[in-house]
């Protein structure tokens, strides 16, 4: 069989392939599925009395908006882990954002402990963070996942860990709109330590099923 012939052959037996989704893409499909459906969940948590004027507040808005920007540089890292075409520095995204965050948090932290001699280093059990957490995160971690299965399997472990924090940094920040802390110390213990157990149970169980859709499927990794 001469060379063109077994060419056009293999070209008329190969099964049509899928364009890999860009990493932006989903990011944006994932924003789309999971801000509607913690704001109902909000909603029947009940928010935070005077919860605008909250949100006007310099310093919470800047919580909310790096728990906002570590969210969505976790899930652009986790998408962009599945694919070999993006580089991998990218992964990197969420740390940055993710130690800003707590950066800005300790240093309001120390302010408060100045002005109030102390108040904000008392420590106060909130076992309710670990339930909230979870039951905020849900949605965001299904969706994580669900995207995950219909992207390139490429550094599954990179992927499912920036999901998993996407899911919690999200999710913390639905927290706080509904949920108080005593003090900034519990703040930082009970629901950022919630935000790192979440990560670590999500990570391991999207890994888990991850990898069982690893098999039997074709996708390009044509570059967006």
């Amino acid at each position: 069989m001469s060379n063109e012939r077994l060419i056009a052959a293999l070209a008329d037996e190969l099964s049509p392939v899928r364009r890999a989704p860009a990493p932006g893409h989903l990011t944006m499909s994932w924003l789309a599925v999971t801000v509607p459906i913690l704001a109902l969940v909000t909603l029947m948590m009940g928010p935070r009395p005077a919860l605008l004027s909250l949100l006007l507040r310099p310093g919470f808005a800047l919580d909310e908006a790096l728990a906002l920007l570590t969210a969505i540089a976790a899930a652009y890292a986790a998408f962009c882990a599945g694919r070999p075409d993006q580089p991998g520095w990218k992964l990197l995204l969420p740390v940055g954002a993710m130690a800003l965050w707590l950066g800005v948090l300790g240093r309001q932290c120390l302010l408060l402990s100045v002005s109030t001699q102390g108040g904000a280093l008392r420590l106060h059990v909130d076992a309710m963070c670990v339930p909230a957490i979870a039951v905020a995160g849900i949605a965001p971690a299904v969706a994580m996942v669900w995207l995950l299965r219909r992207s390139p399997m490429f550094r599954t472990a990179h992927a499912c860990l920036c999901g998993a924090l996407a899911a919690a940094a999200l999710a913390e920040c639905t927290l706080r709109l509904f949920h108080g802390s005593d003090s900034f110390l519990t703040l930082l213990v009970w629901q950022m330590g919630s935000v790192v157990l979440f990560t670590l149970a999500v990570g391991a169980v999207g890994r888990a099923a991850l990898g069982r859709a690893r098999s039997g499927r074709t996708v390009s990794y044509a570059g967006s």
